[in-house]
């Protein structure tokens, strides 16, 4: 039987804010020298604690909600979510709940259907458990640096169809978030954090992979808190074959959270999961309600950097690039500075006249040059020698082209009876008669010339 993966995703992304998102305590929980130094009466959840809203997490997060498409709501709330679990001092989670920051965005995909945006909405992250063993007995300790620190959720519509997708849409959305430096987004130490919801049904998916709310199953699988790409993949490829199996022997499976296991490839039960209803959403009453003006939401709007899709375009028209080339250049805002600072610096310089953008492209790709131990300068001089060492006419090369042919006449034959590989023997040849001089490409099109 055909069945449609349908998968929607949960991603969770810290906000490198200099305080908490509630209270004024350093956020960097992951530089601390030791557990529970950056913590105060409001993140411990200690009576009379007052919470007031960070300002700029709040920025941010309406920033990444323009950047994906979203409506900004004008009005919006903080709630509170209820639950008992040891990292939540407090015994609830500061969130939002049903008039969230933004709403109804989009993510374009290459190769894909496109990704709509349920929701992006803000609260507070909570303490992290370290389990060890003290004086022989194995106990849960609980570090409260990372309680309070302003946490972003993005929620997905299920327009997801497999795992190749999902991967996709996760890249996409992390490139983002690092253009608008908003987050490191570093997985490994869990500040960004990635759950697929996901079930299979029977159902077609049209209209640009869309299935109808009505139509989704009566079930779905959460996998919590998975850290890389590529685990997200097999999170999702692993449980559409387990659903499969359940559906076909007529059951259906349960709706639950499982966690990943790396090392097995598989996910794990861990517990029912929860509806709205169990958190027993309210307004939290410490925190008036937000208005924002629709002036203050453009003036975010239009303070958005240029973005991945935007900036791609530009380099191929602005400065000859391929599709590949500038993508590769555009995957990291870091990389994409650190090309435009080496094309800015040949600019208008004598010494530099004859590197072109495309050439600098070719180094930093070719060459995986580091932007952060090798300045512009340094790359530009670089290019330069390189330069001055092919510098050679055109007729020296067809002389040094004329040698090898007639003094490796196997090697040629082989080359035209289908050995094309040998075209690169021939040019390293050269190369040495030359004395590492000319450039490859050019003298590969003259050693083709004389071999047709």
């Amino acid at each position: 039987m055909d069945y449609t993966p349908i998968i929607g995703m949960e991603i969770h992304v810290e906000l490198a804010t200099a305080s908490k998102m509630f209270c004024g305590c350093k956020n960097d929980p992951f530089h601390a020298e030791k557990p529970n130094i950056y913590t105060c009466p409001v993140c411990l959840g200690m009576p009379g604690g007052l919470p007031v809203p960070n300002k700029k997490a709040i920025e941010w997060t309406l920033a990444l909600g323009l950047a994906l498409g979203c409506t900004i709501n004008t009005l919006s709330k903080f709630d509170r979510k209820n639950y008992f679990y040891p990292d939540l001092a407090k015994g609830y989670q500061i969130s939002q709940y049903d008039i969230p920051f933004c709403v109804h965005g989009i993510v374009h995909l290459e190769g894909f259907d496109d990704v709509r945006i349920r929701r992006v909405h803000l609260e507070e992250d909570t303490g992290k458990l370290q389990h060890a063993t003290v004086d022989g007995e194995k106990v849960t300790l609980i570090d409260f640096n990372r309680s309070g620190v302003p946490l972003v959720e993005i929620v997905t519509e299920p327009d997801i169809r497999s795992a190749q997708q999902a991967k996709a849409f996760l890249k996409k959305l992390h490139q983002i978030v690092r253009y608008l430096k908003i987050s490191g987004a570093d997985m490994e130490k869990g500040s960004m954090r990635l759950e697929p919801n996901i079930s299979i049904g029977k159902q077609k998916a049209e209209n640009g992979g869309r299935i109808e709310e009505r139509d989704l199953p009566n079930y779905k699988v959460e996998v919590k808190n998975i850290n890389s790409f590529n685990f997200v993949k097999k999170a999702i490829e692993y449980e559409i074959e387990r659903q499969k199996e359940i559906l076909e022997k007529g059951e259906i499976p349960k709706q639950e959270t499982r966690g990943f296991v790396e090392a097995l490839g598989s996910t794990v039960s861990q517990r029912s999961k929860e509806t709205a209803e169990d958190y027993r959403y309210f307004p939290d009453p410490d925190i008036p309600p937000i208005v924002l003006s629709k002036d203050s939401v453009e003036i975010l709007r239009k303070g958005l950097p240029e973005l991945p899709d935007a900036k791609k375009e530009r380099f191929i028209k602005a400065y000859a690039l391929s599709d590949y080339d500038a993508s590769l250049l555009t995957e990291s805002i870091d990389k994409a500075e650190y090309f435009e600072g080496a094309v800015a610096l040949s600019e208008g310089n004598d010494t530099y006249k004859e590197i072109t953008p495309k050439m600098i492209a070719n180094h930093i790709i070719n060459k995986k040059t580091d932007g952060t131990t090798i300045s512009p300068a340094d790359l530009l001089h670089t290019i330069q020698k390189t330069i001055v060492a092919n510098d050679i006419c055109d007729e020296e090369i067809k002389k040094a082209v004329e040698k090898i042919i007639s003094s490796n006449e196997k090697a040629v034959n082989d080359y035209k009876g289908g050995k094309t590989g040998v075209i690169m023997f021939l040019l390293g040849q050269v190369k040495r008669e030359l004395q590492g001089k000319g450039d490859a490409e050019s003298i590969k099109k003259e050693l083709l010339k004389f071999i047709k």
